[in-house]
């Protein structure tokens, strides 16, 4: 009977153990931003997210760890988040006409479907993302 029970046990470890990995392989995938990654996933026609992210900010960061927090959800598998850095990305943010950090940029391939400013819970960015779906 220990050996039943023990069994079973490895059986749920394992099977638990798969479903992580299933859940893992369908996440958001987060990169640096890249001109050419852009391009890339737009010419796709995927959904593409152009995050605009400063270290220094708050807001920035909470939107962070939200976007991390979803990277798991099945619905947003095929989004992809391009983390530009607002700092950095100055002839960027002029192409887009971003006027502050914490904007996300959301892409249906090359069409924009919707942006966010300063969103920071986790639902309000998915529901935003699921509108390039």
């Amino acid at each position: 009977m220990n050996q039943l029970n023990f069994n079973s046990g490895i059986k749920t470890a394992l099977a638990a153990g798969l479903l992580a990995i299933s859940t893992w392989a369908n996440a958001i995938e987060l990169k640096p931003f890249s001109q050419s990654e852009l391009s890339a996933v737009q010419q796709q026609g995927r959904p593409v997210v152009v995050h605009f992210h400063a270290d220094w900010c708050s807001t920035c960061v909470a939107q962070a760890k939200s976007l991390e927090a979803l990277k798991a959800d099945p619905q947003l598998k095929s989004v992809t988040v391009l983390i530009a850095d607002y700092d950095k990305e100055k002839e960027l943010r002029k192409t887009m006409k971003i006027r502050s950090q914490s904007v996300m940029v959301v892409f249906k391939g090359p069409q924009e479907v919707t942006r966010l400013a300063g969103q920071t819970q986790a639902a309000d960015i998915k529901a935003a993302f699921l509108k390039a779906l």
